[in-house]
């Protein structure tokens, strides 16, 4: 079968597609032209995708066709059926997926005998290279992916893992990987080739496993946007190495923009990325502030006292964490929010940028409750506004309403930026326990003479809150 779509046709059809995908981004970087954005991304994708298989593909059609059909039948169940509170665990399994089929493209255009035979000289090498660089990140992609997941969903402790020596293990395994990348690129033969890139493979698979075993599990966000961008670049080493400036294009986007985004949640966390790298911040359930009975006693709170003390004041900010995403406490909230609003009450959210288990977690949440946007104020608009806030609602969050990161300079969150609630009047937390957050430490907020606690499910007792407002 020949080609139904000639090389010509394809290229501005592929520039068309790099156009949407940029487009894509810019409608991606605001909750108002999320959606426009969207449609822009799948419409680039289906785009790229169909001129792909018109243009490239000349045998087993049926193949490919019932391997897209598999693959979409997938990917529309998980769409349906995986809750709000899942989906930092399916990014992660998805930037898994990235990582794998870069190795595979790699191996399969290593096997191919025309593609080996086809390159001499300086151009083999570079090819050689490209194909070794796509194998590797893709390989350091789809492992680290895996732990994310496992950690993300509970089936891995957020503890972080520290090796022995790790960085020197790390620096050993990086040297290792560069003197196989010469054997590989000098090898005369193909034969010859494939032990080193067999070898590098299982040392690119142990590196992500070991890199992200050692992040602590109040890191995960960056985490997640850090394997957003490795995906990007596997994609873009893969786009090198077929020659497909539509990868190439696509997946510089996609790393760049997830380089961007760890820049970002690094700075709303007072990290540095190399020191996240490196791990260690993040644990699955010490307390390195001490424990709750040296700290004071909790003032506790019902819901009614909750509502009758909504019902007295004019400024509320409401703080969602992840507990409010377990909870799908969501909507109820908003709930609240109209009739508080109703009422004459100034309500308002406050996001910090690493509320959740991913990047913009808690906005994702909010928007599928629509709440409006003009309400949902980032860290750096809010805080500033605590002081004049009446009451402040806490929805499961916990390390970004940690005192202790400006308070104690030996804390593991010590100088995090974090929202600064118990400057108001009255701070309400709703917690099922008295549990530690993500990163493993106590937060004092709980023993202070203006916190209430309010324990329970938190969709329960906002329930409660309704009813009785």
């Amino acid at each position: 079968m020949s080609n139904l779509v000639s090389a010509g046709v394809a290229n501005v059809a592929y520039l068309g597609a790099i156009v949407l995908f940029i487009l894509a981004l810019g409608g991606l970087s605001h909750p108002e032209s999320s959606r426009r954005g969207n449609i822009y991304g799948i419409t680039g994708m289906s785009v790229a995708l169909i001129v792909s298989i018109l243009s490239a593909v000349t045998n087993n059609m049926e193949l490919l066709l019932g391997a897209l059909v598999i693959g979409g039948g997938i990917g529309l169940y998980l769409a349906k059926k995986v809750k709000m509170t899942e989906m930092p665990e399916l990014v992660a399994i998805l930037h898994s997926l990235v990582g794998l089929a870069a190795c595979f493209v790699g191996f399969a255009n290593f096997f191919d005998i025309a593609v080996w035979d086809r390159y001499v000289g300086v151009e083999k090498v570079i090819h050689d290279i490209e194909t070794y660089i796509g194998i590797f990140i893709g390989a350091v992609t789809f492992s680290g992916s895996i732990i994310a997941f496992g950690k993300l969903s509970g089936r891995i402790s957020g503890k972080p893992l520290m090796l022995p020596l790790r960085h020197w293990l790390n620096l050993v395994l990086v040297i290792l990987v560069f003197y196989f990348g010469y054997e590989f690129a000098t090898a005369p033969t193909q034969v010859l080739a494939i032990q080193p890139a067999y070898v590098m493979t299982a040392i690119a698979l142990f590196l992500g496993i070991h890199m992200v075993m050692a992040i602590g599990g109040a890191d995960m966000p960056v985490v997640v946007s850090m394997l957003n961008s490795y995906s990007g670049w596997a994609a873009s080493a893969t786009g090198f190495m077929l020659g497909n400036d539509l990868l190439i294009v696509t997946g510089a986007l996609v790393g760049s923009s997830g380089a961007i985004l760890s820049y970002i949640m690094c700075k709303a966390m007072n990290r540095k990325f190399l020191s996240v790298i490196a791990g260690g911040f993040g644990t699955a359930g010490g307390s390195s502030s001490g424990s709750s009975e040296d700290q004071g006693e909790v003032t506790p709170i019902d819901v009614i006292e909750t509502a009758n003390l909504l019902k007295t004041v004019k400024n509320v900010v409401i703080v969602p964490g992840y507990g409010m995403a377990v909870a799908q406490a969501q909507h109820t909230v908003y709930e609240i929010t109209k009739v508080l609003r109703s009422k004459g009450v100034n309500v308002r959210f406050a996001i910090h940028p690493v509320a959740g288990r991913m990047p913009g977690h808690m906005n994702v949440l909010l928007a599928e409750a629509k709440v409006p946007y003009d309400i949902v104020l980032e860290m750096d608009e809010i805080n500033e506004d605590f002081p004049e806030v009446d009451v402040s609602i806490i929805i499961g969050a916990n390390d970004i309403v940690n005192p202790s990161a400006q308070d104690e300079p030996d804390s593991p969150i010590a100088g995090m930026p974090v929202l600064e609630v118990w400057k108001g009047d009255t701070t309400i937390v709703l917690k099922r326990s008295m549990a530690s957050g993500y990163a493993g430490v106590q937060n004092p907020l709980f023993f202070k003479e203006n916190t209430q606690m309010l324990f329970g499910d938190a969709k329960e007792s906002l329930d409660e809150v309704l009813k009785n407002l």
